[in-house]
């Protein structure tokens, strides 16, 4: 069986009392109380689902439970323990009904991208101004946080803070203090990227809340799914070429869609229809050179046989 042809796209689990199936994740609960997250190989895009990438649920996994444990004692967080390379078994949450994206940098190539809004919107994104002349890639003077709605179905609504409040999505204490987490682990972030020889350009995260009211960080952390990162030895010499920075991150995935021939004006078209094979490889080969990056461990290959059988064979186990 070709690694193209062992990727994880769907996962059953009968002995579940709830799913949820999200872009990439399956979230799992059982009857013992615990919850179990599967990180699929699916890779989402411009708010589609384009295909799977091998090896990449995998790759998400353990990026975000390395950057969980870099968080023990920075900020709370839902995970516990990691039993499979693509299973997280976590904490309950409330989940918060926005995602919470922070910008260090002035790019992106979506509607929803800073460098769109610089362009098209006045230079306002959810409802802050950016400074004039300015240059695509350039730092910003300071991380701006520009949230969005998280809706079950349908695209991401950039949104701004008063509007959150507003629209009762969450209240100011709650909301307030996932900015100040979000913002302590940007920090922390960059700083861990840069020993690594990596700018950490944007990310978004997710936050709910435990049984107790608690508000925690959930989902995945500085992942390249969630994240953009650079490589800081390459960004200053190719800035000044004109040159769009040396990336380790999805962005490469939505670009190579783009040349393939994606317009992403173009509400008619499905990003996956330009979703090729060779996109799918080279993509698997970014995510796993980022793992190895971050973390400085090497990638390990998971053992031969069915990804699916595995996984379900681990969710079995966790339920018993």
């Amino acid at each position: 069986m070709s690694v193209l042809e062992n990727t994880i796209s769907e996962i059953i689990c009968s002995g579940a009392e709830n799913h949820h199936s999200g872009k990439v994740r399956e979230s799992f609960t059982f009857a013992n109380g615990k919850r179990a997250i599967v990180v699929s190989d699916r890779i989402s895009s411009f708010d589609f689902i384009l295909g799977t990438v091998p090896y990449k649920g995998q790759v998400l996994n353990q990026i975000a439970a390395w950057w969980f444990r870099q968080l023990d004692g920075v900020v709370p967080h839902h995970l516990i323990d990691t039993p499979d390379p693509n299973i997280s078994v976590v904490k309950n949450a409330q989940v918060l009904p926005i995602e919470i994206i922070v910008r260090g940098y002035l790019t992106g190539s979506t509607k929803t991208s800073s460098w769109y809004a610089y362009n098209n919107l006045d230079r306002v994104i959810c409802g802050l101004e950016m400074p004039e002349g300015m240059v695509k890639n350039q730092a910003f003077g300071a991380p701006m946080i520009t949230p969005t709605t998280k809706p079950e179905t349908g695209h991401d609504e950039p949104v701004t803070r008063d509007e959150i409040f507003e629209r009762g999505l969450v209240p100011e204490d709650i909301y307030t203090q996932a900015e100040a987490y979000a913002l302590k682990m940007f920090a922390l972030g960059q700083k861990k990227a840069a020993e690594r020889g990596l700018i950490l350009v944007d990310t978004k995260y997710e936050m709910g809340l435990d049984a107790e009211g608690n508000l925690m960080v959930i989902d995945e952390v500085h992942t390249p799914d969630s994240s953009r990162y650079w490589v800081a030895d390459s960004y200053e010499a190719r800035m000044a070429a004109g040159q769009e920075p040396e990336m380790l991150d999805k962005e490469f995935v939505r670009r190579m869609i783009v040349e393939a021939g994606y317009d992403v004006e173009n509400d008619d078209q499905d990003p996956a229809d330009f979703m090729t094979d060779a996109i799918r490889l080279e993509a698997s080969k970014k995510y796993i050179q980022l793992y190895e990056k971050i973390t400085g461990e090497s990638f390990a290959y998971p053992a031969e046989g069915s990804a699916r059988e595995r996984i379900e064979q681990a969710l079995a186990s966790i339920n018993s």
